[in-house]
């Protein structure tokens, strides 16, 4: 399933359930829901006036209720300030072998949410300004002026829902958001010589990607990540041109042109003669280089 059609949302959702995780093989993955920009606000048919939030409660009798069957999420995107329909199959059967032997009841779309304002949900996240050379923050591939931080991976969320310990599809627990500039580097203390698996967005290509970064003090430099952060106003994401295609190598990262190699003169040294001969094959004209052996220097003897 792909994306569905997008409409102008005129005024930013005052409650919506933030997409937190999309499990891999799930009905949900199928779709173009994207973590952290993406945010549930409702479901077609249900009003999207700004006085009205979304009622989690019913939002999952509904989901229940359309198992098998196609079901149109109404999905904010924080990126490009549009609401678009999301059709989803919600199914059980994608989640049984990672449920145990118990009685609990498997995800039927597979997205881990929670809900937040949106206007706020998104300011929290930490800009990469400077990587260390052989720092931890390196070894992860960070880059520099061009990834964010978002938050931290929903590790603890899939080990008890594997276990069949947390139910349903709406999430309360926070532990994949972090909500002020010291958690992200108190998440970094506590996982000193562990490996700490963040969500990094990339502006350049316009992904989001699991980075594990592994915390110490044994690297050779100052820090445990040896990574300089910017947080605050200035540096939250910026926007992306309206004609951007997410995934998109942008413009100025692309190679050359096969054209432009072609315009280019070949270079030839200057100690070396060559004759061009022609040939022709099965009506088909091209010249081949053919390179004239060295004359012989002649230096007459002294008499």
């Amino acid at each position: 399933m792909g994306a569905g059609q997008s409409t102008t949302q005129a005024h930013i959702p005052s409650k919506a359930l933030h997409v937190l995780r999309v499990t891999p093989s799930s009905p949900a993955s199928e779709t173009d829901i994207e973590p952290f920009f993406d945010f549930v606000v409702g479901f077609e048919g249900d009003s999207l006036s700004p006085e009205q939030n979304i009622d989690a409660s019913q939002l999952e009798k509904i989901v229940e209720s359309h198992e098998g069957r196609i079901l149109n999420l109404l999905v904010w995107n924080s990126k490009n300030q549009r609401t678009r329909v999301v059709p989803v199959v919600p199914s059980r059967s994608w989640s049984q072998p990672h449920l145990s032997a118990n009685n609990a009841q498997p995800s039927l779309l597979g997205l881990s949410m929670r809900m937040c304002e949106p206007e706020t949900a998104t300011e929290n996240v930490w800009h990469v300004l400077d990587v260390l050379e052989g720092s931890p923050a390196e070894s992860a591939g960070l880059v520099p002026m061009g990834d964010w931080i978002l938050g931290k991976c929903l590790d603890f969320y899939l080990h008890m829902w594997s276990r069949g310990l947390i139910n349903g599809i709406i999430l309360g627990w926070s532990g994949g958001v972090l909500s002020a500039e010291n958690d992200f580097y108190d998440l970094v203390e506590a996982h000193v010589d562990k490996p700490l698996r963040v969500y990094v967005y990339s502006y350049d290509f316009d992904t989001l990607r699991e980075v594990v970064l592994i915390p110490n003090r044994h690297w050779g430099g100052e820090g445990l990540l040896g990574c300089i952060f910017g947080f605050g106003l200035l540096h939250r994401i910026p926007p992306q041109p309206e004609d951007r295609i997410p995934g998109s190598i942008p413009p100025e990262l692309q190679e050359e042109d096969e054209a432009e190699y072609e315009q280019h003169q070949l270079f030839v040294p200057a100690d070396s003669e060559e004759q061009v001969s022609w040939q022709h094959r099965e009506d088909t004209t091209y010249h081949q280089p053919v390179a004239r052996p060295a004359q012989p220097i002649r230096v007459p003897l002294p008499s």
